[in-house]
């Protein structure tokens, strides 16, 4: 294993690159908050996984629930219904596959059908039954800092030190989950940019990669596109742009995580976020 292996980490059961991945997001949805309802039919689903594939992605993430603030909940058969048949299209052409989902019967029906990866951004937490569907089909598990829903209060969090505390509680959570059978080489961690966090809050997570890394698990970076970055774009004075327009903002990102020795990066926009790991990658060899 090369030395940008051993500094990002590897996740058992998934494949091994030489350089920070490029997690591509699917999400088949009507309202998510930046791409809602382009992708929500199954067929333009799957052509998108597979473009964004062929921009550079190397694996897919493909959820059907928004989880914006405030953004209602969709029961479980309507996400079931969403999600499955593009799981297992994208898996039928050989796509690594990751599932955005807060329920165990999604993740162990997408498992099923050939995800590779369950990305749960509440950790286990939302549901009782995921980390034990999770730990019973042996499947690598995304756990994201999370402070419940992002509804009311939950929408912004109160932080004495924000680095401190999500990687304290990214720990205690890491712990639980470890306890529940999923084995610690299958276990990614996420900061949760965005989530019950405030731009300061994103900008302080970033700028301290290494005391995420140092929790012993790689690290997931989901940036593209989010509040913070508009926030940053703007200025003192000036409006967010829209987040559509936020995308040179989160290849700009991704590059900063991936020399900060993030393991993957999730990104709306491919190509650019895929140009700018590998140029982080080859600066990284010549060192």
């Amino acid at each position: 294993m090369s030395t940008s292996q051993v500094r990002r980490g590897h996740v058992s059961h998934l494949p091994v690159w030489d350089r920070c991945a490029v997690m591509g997001v699917v999400n088949v949805t009507p309202d998510s908050f930046s791409d809602g309802g382009r992708w929500f039919d199954t067929t333009a689903a799957i052509k998108h996984g597979l473009d964004l594939v062929g921009q550079g992605a190397d694996l897919v993430d493909v959820g059907g629930e928004s989880t914006r603030p405030g953004a209602t909940r969709v029961d479980e058969d309507e996400e079931l219904k969403r999600v499955i048949p593009v799981v297992r299209g994208l898996a039928a052409e050989g796509v690594t596959v990751s599932v955005d989902t807060m329920r165990a019967c999604v993740a162990e029906q997408s498992l099923a059908a050939g995800a590779a990866l369950v990305n749960d951004v509440s950790g286990g937490l939302a549901d009782p039954a995921m980390v034990p569907v999770v730990a019973a089909a042996g499947a690598p598990f995304v756990v994201m800092h999370w402070r419940g829903l992002l509804e009311g209060s939950a929408v912004r969090g109160t932080y004495e030190n924000v680095v401190t505390e999500v990687v304290e509680e990214l720990h205690a959570r890491v712990q639980a989950v470890v306890e529940g059978g999923i084995a610690p080489d299958r276990i990614v961690v996420d900061p949760g940019l965005g989530f019950s966090k405030d731009a300061d809050h994103d900008l302080a997570l970033l700028a301290h990669l290494d005391e995420l890394r140092a929790l012993g698990h790689p690290v997931l970076v989901a940036a593209s596109r989010k509040r913070f970055l508009g926030h940053v774009l703007a200025g003192d004075q000036g409006a967010p742009p829209p987040a559509r327009e936020r995308d040179a903002a989160t290849a700009a990102v991704s590059a900063l995580a991936a020399q900060a020795g993030a393991w993957a990066v999730r990104v709306h926009e491919v190509r650019a976020t895929a140009d700018a790991v590998r140029v982080a990658r080859a600066v990284e060899g010549a060192q």
